[in-house]
């Protein structure tokens, strides 16, 4: 009776505990969905136009004039603002007192309150989830990565630099492997950081794919696509299981060199990595050319079973780890030939494992 007792106050412990995590747990991400769309404002303070703005920042107003924001129409706004204050705020304040506190400055601004601004107007398309963007939830602002006051050559999308040089100023680690032997294309031009990645959405590793990793690889490299007969798991689990995108040492991107990349999986053939062994002496399929169906020699005969030596010789184990896998095995990424047909030549000539079986393998 007291066990029931106190197994029943400890489950209603339990279940306090976890009521009390998940009401903390949903306190906090209403704090922060909160505080990601609440704008910022300026109390008090009413518009008073753009010419009140030309009167100090002269300079500023002739580049604006030629981007894309100052360019907009009435009915591009669809009945928002446009000009100086449809991103900074009402101005009458600032213009009267000169306070920067009264106006919103971007470079004072916290990263969700600029982004919550930027996304008043930008709110469709990828840009629908910036809130669960790993951009976002690491503070990074719109206004990091773009700059709405360009010169008289404003950049494509109003970055702040081109691609990827905007990336890299941040992103260091990849910057260093484009530079390895063996890279992408973006280096040369051919591609840049977004053909693969999209920055604004909140999808696995921010990939321009909805489905898999895979998917987005398959845009460029459909011959690796299949279906195939005989297919290599990895390559349909993940191609980054085998591959590094961002560069590699080794040659094809691989994230080790041959054969040491194939070894983490599959075991050393016998016929290359082993010096010798021995087998039932109705089945010479781990030596063929040296027995062949011939009488076997009395110095290989131990007992029931029939030894062999490997008949690339003594050096066979150095050459397996010198030689590629993919001199013999070209398509690792799938084949509609079988991996390794039926080895074996019995003592009777035949051919196939004895129990009438081909030994066909994947």
């Amino acid at each position: 009776m007291r066990h029931t007792l106190m197994s029943a106050k400890r489950t209603a412990q339990l279940a306090a505990l976890f009521s009390l995590t998940v009401v903390v747990g949903a306190c906090a991400t209403g704090a922060v969905r909160e505080r990601m769309l609440t704008l910022p404002k300026i109390e008090g303070a009413t518009t008073v136009g753009d010419k009140t703005c030309s009167q100090c920042h002269e300079n500023m107003m002739a580049p604006f004039a030629k981007t894309v924001h100052g360019r907009l129409a009435d009915f591009e706004v669809m009945g928002g603002g446009k000009g100086c204050e449809a991103c900074h705020g009402p101005g009458s304040l600032h213009a009267a007192e000169g306070d920067t506190a009264k106006i919103h400055a971007y470079g004072k601004l916290a990263s969700d309150q600029a982004s919550a601004l930027c996304l008043k107007c930008h709110s469709s398309g990828e840009l629908m989830q910036w809130h669960g963007n790993v951009h976002a939830i690491s503070d990074v602002a719109c206004t990091d990565c773009h700059k709405i006051h360009q010169g008289d050559k404003p950049v494509k999308k109003a970055l702040k630099m081109p691609e990827p040089e905007l990336c890299y100023s941040c992103h260091k680690e990849y910057q260093s492997k484009m530079n390895f032997p063996s890279h992408h294309p973006v280096k040369e031009g051919k591609m840049t950081c977004s053909s693969c990645h999209q920055p604004h959405e909140s999808a696995q590793n921010a990939l321009r794919t909805d489905e898999r990793a895979n998917d987005l690889c398959y845009t460029c490299h459909a011959r690796y696509q299949g279906p195939f007969v005989f297919e290599h798991g990895p390559v349909q689990e993940n191609c980054m299981i085998c591959h590094d995108p961002h560069g590699s040492v080794a040659n094809n991107l691989l994230k080790q060199n041959e054969p040491f990349i194939c070894l983490q999986c599959h075991e050393s053939h016998f016929h290359a990595s082993r010096t010798g062994s021995s087998a039932n002496p109705g089945n010479t399929a781990f030596d063929a050319n040296k027995l062949n169906g011939a009488s076997v020699p009395s110095a290989y005969s131990t007992g029931t079973r029939v030894g062999y030596t490997n008949t690339h010789g003594s050096d066979a184990w150095a050459q397996a780890f010198g030689t590629k896998c993919t001199v013999c095995h070209s398509k690792v990424h799938g084949s509609d030939l079988p991996s390794q047909t039926a080895p074996a030549v019995n003592t009777d000539h035949t051919r196939g494992w004895p129990d009438g079986s081909k030994g066909l393998t994947r």
